[in-house]
């Protein structure tokens, strides 16, 4: 279950990370509240949500993955719960 849920933490790392190279790559200003694409960002990178404040890439990408270890860990904790109930 620990691979699992650090499999959970590296994905949502990896989620900010191409978040971050797309902002980067893409024309100013990226990722702006009026951006087309936001509703998506935010729905893959719950961070964003507060976007208002100046939040280092780095502290971005340990709170993405942090979020997506804790929802692993319910999405784990839940799955092995009804596998245990079925038996």
């Amino acid at each position: 279950m620990k691979f699992r849920i650090s499999l959970w933490a590296g994905v949502g790392f990896l989620v900010a990370g191409l978040w971050a190279v797309y902002a980067m790559l893409s024309t100013p200003p990226a990722l702006v509240h009026g951006d087309p694409i936001m509703p998506l960002v935010r729905l893959t990178c719950p961070i964003a949500i507060f976007s208002f404040y100046p939040i280092s890439v780095y502290w971005v990408l340990i709170a993405n993955a942090a979020t997506y270890a804790l929802v692993g860990l319910m999405v784990e904790g839940l799955q092995r719960g009804l596998h245990s109930a079925r038996s």
